[in-house]
């Protein structure tokens, strides 16, 4: 990271970042181009992190997975845009995630069903059940980061 200044190591403030942003952006290898998508995510707080994203059965990115396993994804939050007289002066304060890692499609029942529940639990704060037949409508996404850092302007 070329601004040591504005690195975030300590787990805890990663942690808080992960949780205060929403959508995850997700890029996968696509022939001569990569191909971002952005995605509602859960994670785990684990030693590596772990980000769910729930998809629908088919389409382009499900294929992309198949194809090759490694994927990068980003987060961002706390973006404020810093006014000024000068358009070089102007900035915007925030705090990001950038991890790479490798990404899969969830089959095991249990773990889909734990997915689902980190996604609305991120996303809404609240707990909900999740059935079988919840699992079974989409796929779930697992990103496994490898390496991941952080990175705050305040």
């Amino acid at each position: 990271m070329r601004r040591k200044d504005r690195e975030v190591t300590n787990r805890e403030d990663i942690l808080r970042i992960i949780k205060e942003a929403k959508y995850l952006h997700l890029a996968l290898f696509d022939g001569a181009y990569p191909y971002i998508v952005s995605l509602h995510y859960g994670f785990t707080n684990s030693d590596p992190f772990v980000f769910y994203m729930h998809s629908a059965k088919e389409g382009h990115k499900i294929d992309l997975i198949k194809n090759n396993s490694n994927a990068a994804i980003t987060l961002e939050s706390n973006v404020v845009l810093q006014e000024s007289e000068s358009a070089c002066a102007y900035s915007s304060t925030f705090s990001s995630i950038f991890a790479t890692g490798d990404v899969s499609l969830v089959e095991d029942l249990k773990e889909k069903r734990i997915a689902l529940e980190l996604i609305m639990e991120n996303q809404s704060g609240k707990h909900f059940e999740i059935t079988d037949s919840m699992c079974d409508s989409v796929h779930i996404i697992k990103f496994v980061a490898k390496e991941l850092s952080a990175k705050e302007k305040k």
